[in-house]
């Protein structure tokens, strides 16, 4: 039911993409070339070639009716553009799309992990000066969390210094102090890290931003052994692989989203609307947690251990509702007060200077 997602899709989009922007201003500049020349100019071959020239007949301004669209001309095995749509013309930025790239920029120039922000910066400042009455007020951006950490961290590893940090593992729900040596910031899924040497594990580990909850740069540089080599984050932080647990659970149909959230090795119909899921994890002790979090619609199958875990801690917390809560003593009513007994009462609940250390009476007029 699951199918892996298709590799290299979104990078041969984007080369096409190049390749057409460079396509038109090429063709214009040599009317009349042969296919074959170009194809090898371009680094194509002729059936690619023809494939974008179809697609470049259907290109052109908004409107996309007759002269607006992109026109050329074959003549054998030559091809001419007759029509550019405009495109040798310098760009003219509407409103809206001077401040989609100002917002763009201002993210990209904020996010972990970015090569050469310096030329991001100044691509940023020629296009708010040249569209500067168009954008209107300055644009702020900020990425979520806690920018300040961002900066720091950021600061160590442009700065090559080591950090005293205190990090959370939600894996194993304990917070722990280390020194590490900066790597890099990086953003994934939305979210930055600082990938580093870490001198308690002896290895390369990502620290989330947002789960570190103190930071202390140290005076001593930041000293990265030889043997530390930066992950391979094209398919995310978590990859699964087969030493890690293994863990199968039976889904109802409110919980089915675990499958597009989570990469399951396994996902096959069970009895009416139940699914059985079959995922990777870091330990057991992040799957129980994971479980427990989860609707009464989700029943684990395996490991047998992991099952135990569950009950156990689910017990556990029944047990703990399960104990009576003790009630207050009655307070007695008012009209007791005037009985024979009452001034007894109050004179034996007296304090060490002989005023009464609870008085009903007051304390039924005060509640």
């Amino acid at each position: 039911m699951t199918r892996p997602a298709a590799r290299g899709g979104s990078r041969a989009s984007a080369d096409r993409l190049a390749r057409l922007l460079n396509l038109v201003p090429y063709l214009l500049a040599r009317p009349g070339i042969e296919i074959a020349e170009a194809a090898g100019d371009l680094g194509v071959t002729e059936r690619q070639l023809r494939e974008d020239l179809e697609l470049l007949w259907v290109c052109g301004l908004p409107g996309y009716g007759p002269g607006d669209l992109i026109d050329m001309a074959f003549d054998g095995d030559r091809v001419t553009i007759t029509y550019d749509a405009g495109i040798d013309r310098p760009l003219r930025l509407t409103p809206d799309e001077a401040l989609a790239l100002v917002v763009a920029l201002r993210m990209l120039a904020e996010t972990p992990g970015v090569a050469n922000r310096d030329a991001i910066e100044r691509a940023l400042a020629k296009i708010e000066d040249a569209a500067g009455d168009l954008v209107g007020a300055p644009v702020a951006v900020r990425l979520p969390g806690d920018n300040r950490r961002v900066e720091a961290l950021r600061a160590a590893v442009e700065g090559g210094r080591a950090l005293r940090i205190t990090y959370y593992t939600a894996a194993r729900d304990e917070t722990t102090d280390r020194v590490i040596d900066p790597l890099r910031m990086l953003m994934v899924g939305g979210r930055a890290y600082v990938e580093a040497w870490c001198r308690r594990a002896e290895a390369v580990r990502l620290f989330r931003a947002d789960r570190i909850d103190a930071i202390v740069e140290l005076e001593e540089p930041a000293a990265v052994p030889p043997q530390a080599v930066p992950h391979d984050l094209s398919e995310g932080v978590f990859r699964p692989s087969p030493d890690l647990p293994l863990i199968t659970l039976r889904i109802g149909r409110g919980e089915r989203w675990i499958t597009e959230y989570y990469p399951c090795e396994r996902v096959e119909a069970g009895d009416g609307d139940q699914w059985l899921v079959s995922l990777r994890v870091t330990d057991l002790g992040w799957a129980r947690r994971f479980v427990l979090g989860l609707g009464p619609d989700v029943t684990v199958v395996a490991p047998v251990e992991l099952a135990e875990q569950v009950r156990a801690t689910t017990a556990a917390a029944l047990d703990a509702y399960a104990v009576p809560v003790p009630t207050a003593t009655p307070r007695r009513p008012e009209a007791d007060l005037a009985t024979p007994g009452a001034a007894t009462s109050a004179a034996a609940t007296s304090g060490p200077l002989g005023v009464p250390s609870a008085d009903p009476a007051t304390a039924g007029r005060t509640q």
